[in-house]
């Protein structure tokens, strides 16, 4: 888009003299007849190269329902971006719809046009949407489309959830006993010193750890940040050691299975939501692979779609990777033997919505006490240390 300095005539034949970006002079022209000035003069100042960042998940779903919601009350596509265009929330909102405007404006589809921003609109998206172009039923694909979306999102917030709150109290439980070693036990350990007499070994241990906490704090505070730096680092350049990483997150006690479960489930949406929009199975097969970033998961699709393009079934296919639970694989089968392929993929999207609300539903109740008993432990040794030798020196005084 460039940035115009225009002029302008009002109602009351009034100059009005200001700065609009616009696509093209016709399209300044047409901005400002919507807000009733006829346009006199322009001149280009300069042109704007913005650059529009890829968008979130939530973004992408607030703009794709917006479209699909016009759609159904039978705007046209034009009219919708034009709208968009003036009243976006953001610069970057208001570039992507004027540029799609203008591709089909000037005889583009609509996927053409998202085609032509790959940094906004995921390939599926692209695909999904020139079926529904080709087959006269954009705005139930468009739904479809939103709908997946917004159950992925669903999912994304549930995995959060599943993991900042261990995160939070592991955080806090380590600065709670840091605190106790460098500030209050070398306070009780000089008290204990100065009693002169045998010192039990969890107490010696607590004099350790307490001594090693006061003399290498710094090196206690910088381990975590560094070693989440070498695994970043080693999962960038290493592809090996990213796969162990990835495989080692799927068998991490309780929270991979929830992990996977949630993969999975992202995978079969996104394989029904391709079926049921009439693309090829085993094209649906290959947009599967873009639904996880896991390299295991990755590998098992890949090699689930060989098997399937060599003239395998879609079960047997899955069941050679021992990816899904056998639940999943006997209703992929009935799906396939009935014919109804779909109503089986629904059924399993259900089994895993089911499934994982009550997994991380039983791991959040498992962690809490979990972290409550760590925590408990490492305070009854810390007073069983300290109080140990005082009870001791008190029980030898004679009376």
């Amino acid at each position: 888009m460039a940035l115009y300095r225009y002029r302008a005539v009002n109602a009351q034949n009034k100059i009005i003299k200001g700065e609009l970006e616009a696509l093209n002079e016709f399209d300044l022209d047409a901005q400002l007849k919507k807000t009733h000035l006829e346009l006199i003069q322009a001149d280009e100042l300069k042109s704007k190269a913005r650059t529009i960042r890829k968008m979130s998940r939530r973004e992408l779903i607030n703009f794709l329902s917006q479209i699909e919601m016009l759609l159904r009350a039978g705007v046209s596509v034009l009219s919708i971006l034009a709208d968009l265009r003036n009243s976006g929330d953001t610069p970057e909102m208001r570039e992507l719809c004027g540029q799609l405007h203008e591709k089909i404006d000037t005889g583009s589809s609509m996927s053409e046009a998202f085609a032509s921003n790959p940094d906004v609109f995921p390939e599926l998206v692209i695909n999904l949407v020139r079926i529904g172009e080709a087959i006269g039923q954009l705005p139930s694909v468009m739904q479809e489309i939103c709908r997946s979306l917004k159950w992925q999102d669903e999912l994304a917030a549930k995995t959060k959830q599943l993991l900042i709150y261990p995160t939070f109290v592991t955080i806090i439980i380590s600065a709670v006993v840091l605190f106790l070693m460098i500030f209050i036990v070398p306070q009780i350990v000089k008290f204990i010193a100065n009693m002169g007499q045998e010192i039990p070994i969890q107490t010696v241990v607590l004099i350790w750890v307490s001594g090693f906490c006061v003399d290498y704090w710094w090196l206690i505070l910088l381990t975590p940040p560094t070693l989440i730096l070498f695994v970043w680092l080693g999962a960038k350049f290493n592809p090996r050691f990213k796969f162990i990483l990835h495989d080692v997150a799927l068998r991490f006690p309780a929270l991979g299975p929830v992990t996977k479960k949630i993969i999975l489930a992202r995978i079969c949406d996104t394989l029904g939501l391709t079926y049921r929009s009439g693309i090829p199975l085993l094209d649906g097969i290959a947009y599967c692979r873009g639904a996880s970033t896991n390299l295991v998961i990755r590998k098992a699709i890949d090699e689930a779609y060989k098997s399937i393009n060599d003239g395998s079934s879609v079960t047997m296919g899955f069941a050679a990777q021992g990816l899904f639970p056998s639940l999943v694989i006997r209703m992929l089968k009935i799906g396939e033997e009935t014919g109804d392929l779909d109503g089986a993929l629904k059924n399993i999207a259900y089994f895993y919505n089911r499934d994982i609300n009550e997994s991380i539903a039983r791991v959040q109740a498992m962690i809490e006490p979990i972290l409550t008993v760590v925590l408990g432990v490492i305070l009854g040794w810390i007073m069983l240390a300290v109080l140990g030798p005082i009870y001791d020196t008190i029980s030898k005084i004679k009376l």
